[in-house]
């Protein structure tokens, strides 16, 4: 190993049986945290590391991305070295910080994962409002020529058209017997998901054209109402906040009608990642288990249009 990369810390790699990215982020933190790797060095190179570990280069990029996400490395690409991040100057506001509202938190994460050269969003919820809304910082950075992913992947589950909604429902009793107001709050409901999905997919979509970006976009209905939301960002991090109904007035057809209902751009969304110990790391795997089983099993096609 160079002089130029100082030996990660100046004595060969421990050998095991068989390391993981897990051991191989476990172990670069270590070090980082105990100065052996100072802010500012430049590590060495993903083949570099994975022949010191014995691992793949696959689990290196892992495991490299696992230390980016903790703000513990920089300019973690295909390319070249990673370099050791500042980390007295780390913003407070990764995977591991207090809940804060969905807007908040999820446009901070979804940005930061756009940072790398392959981007995967899995997302669960209502409606796909706040991650559209959470969008607009990395499209308007690619817009820039500041950020240029080579490819984005984002699926979407969403509540089927053809259920009936837990929520929003409507809050008195008399109303909701009639049948006609509920009848109008799933419309209401319908058009709001569809217009959301409509404008997420086509602003990541334009990507192709405009910067030669590989985007895919692919929505599945899900037969319940999603009692959580749920963000998934590029396997290494979860975000998770409960829908918390309150009763509320709300205009539908021009009448001001009672429900209840969740805001949910203002729900306090939890982060946990994947290397942040135990306990992060096996909510990540088991959300993203979660998530896969519902798209590959129960989920349904799902148009964004009126049309059944």
């Amino acid at each position: 190993m160079s002089a130029e990369h100082a030996a990660v810390n100046g004595r060969p790699e421990p050998r095991r049986t068989q390391w993981t990215y897990r051991d191989v982020a476990d172990e670069l933190r270590a070090r980082i945290r105990s100065g052996s790797l100072r802010p500012g060095q430049r590590m060495p190179t993903q083949a570099q590391l994975a022949d010191d570990f014995g691992v793949d280069r696959s689990s290196v990029r892992q495991a490299l991305r696992i230390l980016q996400s903790e703000q513990l490395l920089a300019n973690v690409s295909k390319g070249s070295p990673a370099t050791v991040a500042d980390t007295s100057r780390a913003a407070p506001n990764g995977p591991g910080a207090l809940p804060q509202p969905t807007m908040v938190a999820l446009a901070q994460r979804v940005s930061a994962a756009f940072r790398q050269p392959d981007v995967e969003i899995d997302a669960l919820c209502l409606t796909s409002v706040s991650l559209t809304l959470a969008m607009g910082e990395p499209l308007r950075e690619i817009h820039a020529g500041r950020i240029k992913p080579a490819k984005v992947r984002v699926r979407v589950l969403l509540p089927s058209r053809d259920i009936d909604l837990a929520f929003p429902a409507p809050a008195d009793a008399e109303v909701e017997a009639d049948g006609v107001t509920g009848d109008r709050l799933q419309r209401y409901w319908l058009e709001q998901r569809n217009a959301q999905g409509q404008v997420l997919r086509h602003n990541l979509l334009g990507l192709r054209g405009t910067h030669g970006i590989d985007v895919e976009v692919a929505f599945r209905a899900l037969p319940f109402t999603p009692p959580v939301k749920l963000y998934l960002l590029n396997d290494v991090e979860a975000l998770f906040a409960y829908y918390t109904l309150s009763r509320r007035g709300t205009q539908i057809d021009h009448e001001r009608v009672d429900v209840y209902d969740a805001q949910g751009v203002s729900q306090k969304l939890f982060g946990f990642e994947q290397g942040a110990g135990l306990r992060d790391t096996t909510f990540v795997e088991q959300s993203q288990l979660w998530f896969n089983s519902l798209w590959n099993t129960i989920s349904g096609d799902l148009t964004l249009s009126a049309q059944r």
